[in-house]
C-alpha cells in the first residue's frame, strides 16, 4: 500500500538564505486579506527573495498565480541587507492543521534564531478606521508614541496568528501584532496600506504604501475568490476581537 510522503508540517527550503536573528513578518488570511497584501507589498518592494515554502498535507491542494507567475500559496522570503524574514500565507487553513503549522513554524524560526515576530492581520468591521493597533509582551519600539497607532488594552486573537503568538510567549521571541479593521467580506487595500506605514514607523523601512490605493480596484478584483473562501472559513477557523 502506498502512503504519502507529504508531511503533517515542515518547512522546505530551495535557496540559501543569509539570515541571524531575523525580524520576522507574517501575513495570514483574515479580514481584507491585509496580512498577505500587507506583507506581500513590502516584500515586492523592498525586493525580497523566495527561498521556502510550508509543506503539508493539511494545506490543500492549490497553487496560487500572481501575475501569471504560479507561486506556493505558503511562501518565505529573505532580505539579507535588512535581516528580515516575511511569511505570506494566501490559502485559507483548516482548523484541525493549525497546531502541526504553528509548530513547524516556531521550530524553523528557532532554528534560524527569530529574534522577533511580527504578525500582521485584520479585525473584522464595517469599515477600516485609518488606525494601526499594536500589542506585543513588551513595547520595545514606543509604539504609544507613534501618532496613528494605538495599543490594545484587551483582545483575543485565534487561528494560526493567535498560535504563533503564543509560542512567542514561550520561548525567548518578542512577539507582536500589527492589526487594523477591515473589510470582513472583500480585500481591503486601504487597511494594509495602515499596516505597511505602521511597519515603517516602528521597524524603520521606507516602503511607499500608495501603490495600495492606487491599485485598489485591481487588487479587489484579484483577490475576490480569497475573499469568499475567508468569509466562509472565518467562522470555522479564526476569531478575534480588541
Amino acid at each position: 500500500m502506498r502512503h504519502s510522503t507529504t508531511p503533517s508540517a515542515e518547512v522546505r527550503e530551495f535557496s540559501p538564505a543569509r539570515l541571524d536573528g531575523p525580524t520576522v513578518l507574517a501575513g495570514f488570511v483574515g479580514a481584507g486579506l491585509v496580512g498577505p497584501l500587507a506583507v506581500g507589498h513590502i516584500v515586492s518592494s523592498m525586493g525580497f527573495s523566495e527561498f521556502a515554502c510550508m509543506r503539508s498535507r493539511h494545506i490543500p491542494p492549490a497553487a496560487v498565480f500572481l501575475r501569471g507567475h504560479l507561486q506556493h500559496p505558503f511562501r518565505l522570503y529573505a532580505h539579507e541587507a535588512s535581516n528580515t524574514c516575511a511569511i505570506v500565507c494566501e490559502i485559507t487553513l483548516p482548523v484541525e492543521g493549525i497546531h502541526d503549522i504553528v509548530s513547524a513554524t516556531f521550530e524553523w524560526l528557532s532554528s534560524r534564531g527569530a529574534s522577533e515576530l511580527v504578525v500582521l492581520d485584520g479585525i473584522a468591521g464595517d469599515s477600516h478606521d485609518g488606525r494601526a493597533y499594536y500589542a506585543a509582551e513588551r513595547d520595545t519600539h514606543h509604539a504609544d508614541a507613534v501618532p496613528g497607532i494605538s495599543m490594545i488594552s484587551r483582545g483575543y486573537i485565534a487561528g494560526i496568528s493567535g498560535g504563533l503568538l503564543d509560542e512567542c510567549l514561550l520561548h525567548d521571541v518578542r512577539g507582536s501584532a500589527l492589526l487594523v479593521r477591515a473589510n470582513s467580506e472583500a480585500a481591503d487595500p486601504a487597511a494594509a496600506a495602515t499596516l505597511v506605514n505602521a511597519v515603517n514607523s516602528l521597524h524603520g523601512t521606507s516602503v511607499d504604501a500608495s501603490p495600495l490605493l492606487k491599485d485598489a480596484g485591481a487588487i479587489e478584483d484579484t483577490y475576490s475568490e480569497l475573499s469568499r473562501r475567508y468569509a466562509r472559513h472565518r467562522g470555522e477557523a479564526r476569531g478575534m476581537y480588541m
